[in-house]
């Protein structure tokens, strides 16, 4: 497995060497001649059009970084703000020239022309010094010899045939140089370009404030959403049980002298809408913050809740501690809506829930092999889930291709506690 992806990094390697030097000098020498043009009116026309392209090719390396090697590169581009027409392709022409991420991504793309073409070319250029040696050791190394006087295998100097034998197996070393060095110089390419393509320190506190601010109105949305469904849940079901009884009980109090076995029945009915409100407070309890996570932990309340649902679930918990309560309130109630959905929307027969922390992540996965194509749309509630994990920084992913299986990866940064005794 390891061989194949080692494999695997070289021709990609390959590929983004051959890819990357044409479209970076091309790109480049299309966004300087538009820049050059803007004094005489032309540029201020055509550089949006060619700094979008540019851009949409530093999101594909981009994309490719995050797939190929895991190396992550923030996007620091803002938003257009522009009007339509003439006027707004001016404004958002002012607006590139201003944006210090646009200079950082012609910077890369010289930088991605040069050196990243030498890391990315370098690994497969060693792979093929080996078919090179071959075809030198089947003959072909006399009709050059006799040609041009003169062949060399980089510092090789091949005028016979044992020379060309030896060529073979320098080939061969250096293609396992080239094998083993792919998945490194692969990595050390996207580390070059996170360099220049992620956002500056001063764009990533903006970045930031951005965040934290869309997700104090979702947390305040959010809370005022709850406290609605609280007060309605009172208001139409124990406080409705209550009010009922408190007539219920008058009623017996005027007839306890007049016609006592009918006050017995209506104590009795009485008795029972009681103990049906205690059921829905405990219920409405439940669902505010169930006793079990405060109690014993979210690796027991996700197993608690597994259990009560009508499909088999398997578990799998590896926590070494707690997590902070907000969040894993959070994180119980995502896992649930998940589950919730499986059961209802999925068609599964089966649902497996991993639970984990690592690398300073608290990761929910849910799993299940139903027929698939969910997604965070559709009334599903999970947009709501992924406001309320944006509160601490968290993401909600799903995978879900037509025919399944559907793959929900819950991830919220936090730092666990020591578990007691």
């Amino acid at each position: 497995m390891r061989i194949s992806r080692a494999f695997g990094a070289v021709a990609r390697s390959f590929g983004l060497a051959l890819w990357g030097l044409v479209a970076s000098i091309l790109l480049f020498t299309f966004a300087a001649v538009s820049i050059a043009l803007i004094p005489v009116g032309l540029g201020l026309l055509t550089t949006p059009y060619v700094m979008k392209a540019v851009r949409a090719y530093a999101d594909q390396r981009r994309a490719w970084a995050q797939e190929w090697t895991g190396i992550r590169i923030p996007t620091p581009y803002e938003p257009p703000r522009a009007r339509s027409g003439f006027l707004g392709t001016v404004e958002r022409c002012t607006a590139l020239l201003r944006d210090r991420a646009t200079w950082r991504d012609l910077q890369w793309l010289l930088v991605d022309m040069t050196a990243g073409f030498t890391l990315a070319i370098l690994p497969p250029g060693l792979v093929l010094y080996l078919p090179w040696g071959i075809v030198l050791a089947a003959g072909v190394w006399k009709p050059i010899v006799r040609a041009d006087g003169n062949v060399w295998f980089t510092f090789l100097h091949v005028g016979s045939q044992a020379t060309a034998n030896m060529a073979v197996a320098l080939g061969a070393v250096y293609a396992v140089l080239g094998v083993a060095a792919g998945p490194a110089m692969l990595r050390a390419d996207f580390r070059m370009a996170r360099a220049f393509l992620r956002p500056t320190p001063q764009r990533e506190m903006a970045l930031r404030i951005e965040h934290l601010t869309e997700t104090r109105h979702d947390a305040v949305d959010s809370s005022a959403a709850e406290l609605r469904r609280i007060e309605r849940d009172l208001h139409d079901g124990a406080q409705a049980r209550l009010v009922a009884m408190g007539i219920s009980l008058g009623t017996v109090e005027a007839l306890i002298e007049k016609d006592p076995a009918r006050a017995k029945r209506m104590l009795a009915a009485a008795r029972a809408d009681s103990a049906e409100a205690l059921t829905e407070l405990r219920d409405l309890v439940r669902g505010i913050h169930p006793p079990v996570l405060a109690e014993r932990g979210l690796g027991d309340a996700v197993r608690a809740l597994a259990l009560r649902l009508p499909l088999p679930v398997e578990t799998s918990v590896a926590l070494p501690g707690r997590a902070p309560e907000p969040i894993e309130s959070a994180v119980y109630f995502a896992v649930s809506e998940v589950l919730t959905n499986a059961v209802k929307h999925s068609g599964a027969d089966r649902i497996q829930v991993d639970l984990h922390h690592a690398d300073g992540m608290l990761r929910a996965c849910v799993t299940d092999n139903g027929r698939g194509g969910a997604g965070l749309g559709g009334g599903s509630g999970l947009p709501g889930v992924e406001r309320r994990l944006g509160a601490f920084d968290g993401i909600l992913a799903v995978s879900s291709p037509v025919g399944g299986p559907t793959l929900v990866t819950i991830e919220v940064p936090c730092v666990l506690a020591a578990a007691a005794g």
